[in-house]
């Protein structure tokens, strides 16, 4: 039963008030799942989701499913060469987002009637607010509805985290991932403020429709969390697409440009050049098809620790007299300006769990300090019958741990008698989809050795597996890192086609507590991407 539907909202007039089993907030993975199994039991569900847009969750509809679709659309693009010219490469550009908004809204359509057309389910579509322990307001287009359950389950996801850089609410051309996949037309220049995997992800992506792109890193270090091998190959394959690196590089401000782009004052930590030069003193809309760095001699140059996107600049620490205690001091290091020119920017900074206007104070459920629900080993929040599931909790953000959260739950509701916890959650995989995919599980070489262990690492490059040559796709490599003495596979790192599909025969292997002898043996089906484990594990 639905007292909205995905084209109108409507609120019944003589009883503004619903008593359910359970409340859902959020129409999450995990949420939906949960809906279905507790209708099944005959329990009486409400399903309150804040967007019509938003039926099925993130995944569906501006995360997983609608990022991969064009994602495939852009290496098809690549692979016909329609990414050669402004013509083909804006006509592919505009079949990828037809195709991107059938399958969302297709999608959308078949998780909104999955739930709303059981008579046990009421899909509300309205922002929710807690007004008690077990009581929730949610707002809709006709007016508040008032829900009270026995059991609430908060799963509102997480939002885009926005950094606070002067302009970046206000300026025309700035977008998080939501609205860069639903742009009518394709930019030709594209600056990322962030190089964590989403954004890596929109590189790779537009750098193969063709569009130009530059990669803002705060830091020095590429992938500071990965093996540095894995993080140089990885960060070869995307400048191979034509991907520019700025490291060190801190946003101040983001203003619209006079040809009506976007202007970005950047400033570049450990570099020095004659003359730094504020935005408004420069000519916008100068340079090539690569975001413009005003004043340099190249435009496009990568820039690194040890390199800079001028000839002229020069690399600077200056070390000033001692402390107080007699500990050497250092100045902050020298930085030059430089001003930004594109068409649009993609904020990919991470995200935080989506908890505002949720009032979850008056329910006496607390936050973590990041920001997330607190909640302890069986998604319990500090409040009675109350739980927090998916994003919203600050664990792992991937849709399949939403669903296993649901797993957690529903084994806490059906009677189990040892429940299913966070703690037996085993080695979460992850998948970041580049041109070359790049899956990892368990440990990296550098967390190996942090945590003492003694162990031996195994490598492979992508191009000695013949899939991979008959694919044409042989660029990548293969790394595992294995116990020494017990044969126990403590992590893999596979930079390689089809690698999300490989990775979970490895996390199928360690849940199953099997040694690498045991991928080393296997018999797989030939040609395969996967057989490539015989020798990765020899």
């Amino acid at each position: 039963m639905s007292i909205s539907t995905p084209n109108a909202i409507s609120t019944p007039s003589t009883s503004p008030t619903i008593t359910a089993d359970a409340l859902i907030i959020g129409f999450g993975k995990g949420g939906k799942t949960l809906a279905a199994k507790l209708s099944a039991a005959g329990r009486k569900v409400v399903v309150a989701e804040a967007s019509a847009n938003m039926y099925g969750g993130t995944c569906i509809n501006i995360g997983c499913l609608p990022s991969k679709s064009l994602i495939l659309s852009a290496e098809q693009a690549r692979r016909d060469g329609a990414n050669s010219t402004p013509e083909t490469r804006e006509a592919a550009f505009e079949a990828a987002i037809k195709e991107k908004r059938r399958v969302t809204s297709m999608l959308r359509d078949k998780n909104y009637h999955k739930l709303a057309d059981q008579d046990n389910i009421t899909v509300i579509t309205g922002r929710a607010h807690f007004t008690g322990p077990h009581s929730v307001e949610i707002a809709t287009a006709e007016g508040p509805v008032a829900v009270t359950a026995s059991k609430i389950f908060i799963n509102t996801g997480a939002t885009p985290r926005i950094p606070d850089i002067p302009g970046i609410h206000t300026t025309p051309g700035v977008y998080t991932s939501t609205g860069l996949m639903d742009l009518d037309d394709m930019p030709q220049r594209l600056v990322i403020i962030g190089s964590g995997f989403i954004g890596l992800e929109f590189a790779s992506m537009f750098a193969d429709f063709g569009t130009a792109v530059t990669v803002l890193q705060h830091n020095a270090e590429f992938l500071p969390r990965e093996d540095a091998d894995v993080a140089a190959a990885i960060r070869a394959q995307l400048e191979a697409q034509g991907v520019k690196f700025l490291f060190n590089a801190d946003t101040k401000a983001i203003a619209p440009a006079a040809d009506g782009g976007v202007r970005l004052s950047v400033a570049v930590k450990g570099m020095t050049r004659g003359a730094s030069q504020a935005c408004d003193s420069t000519p916008a809309g100068t340079g090539n098809a690569h975001t413009d760095i005003t004043g340099a001699t190249d435009t496009t140059t990568t820039t690194s620790p040890t390199s800079n996107p001028t000839d002229h600049a020069t690399m600077s620490h200056v070390q000033t007299k001692p402390s107080d205690d007699g500990e050497p001091r250092f100045a902050e290091p020298a930085e030059a300006r430089f001003c930004l020119t594109t068409d649009a920017v993609l904020v990919a900074t991470g995200r935080t769990p989506n908890v505002e206007g949720l009032h979850l104070e008056a329910a006496g459920v607390e936050l973590t300090e990041r920001g997330a629900v607190k909640v302890d080993d069986l998604l319990r929040t500090t409040a009675a019958d109350i739980w927090a599931l998916g994003d919203v909790n600050g664990g792992p953000q991937h849709t399949y741990i939403s669903l296993d959260d649901y797993r957690v739950v529903w084994s806490q509701l059906n009677g189990s008698d040892r429940p299913y916890t966070v703690k037996d959650r085993k080695h979460v995989p992850s998948s970041t989809f580049l041109a070359t995919p790049y899956s990892r599980v368990g440990l990296n070489e550098r967390e190996a050795k942090a945590a003492g262990l003694d162990y031996v690492v195994k490598r492979l490059p992508v191009a000695a597996v013949p899939k991979a040559q008959v694919m044409r796709r042989p660029d990548g490599l293969m790394k595992a890192i294995v116990e020494r003495n017990t044969g126990r596979i403590l992590g893999a790192m596979l930079l390689s086609v089809e690698s999300h599909e490989v990775i979970n025969i490895v996390k199928l292997a360690m849940d199953l507590d099997a040694p690498a002898s045991t991928l080393r043996d296997m018999v797989f089906t030939h040609p395969t991407i996967a057989e490539a484990l015989n020798d990765l594990f020899a």
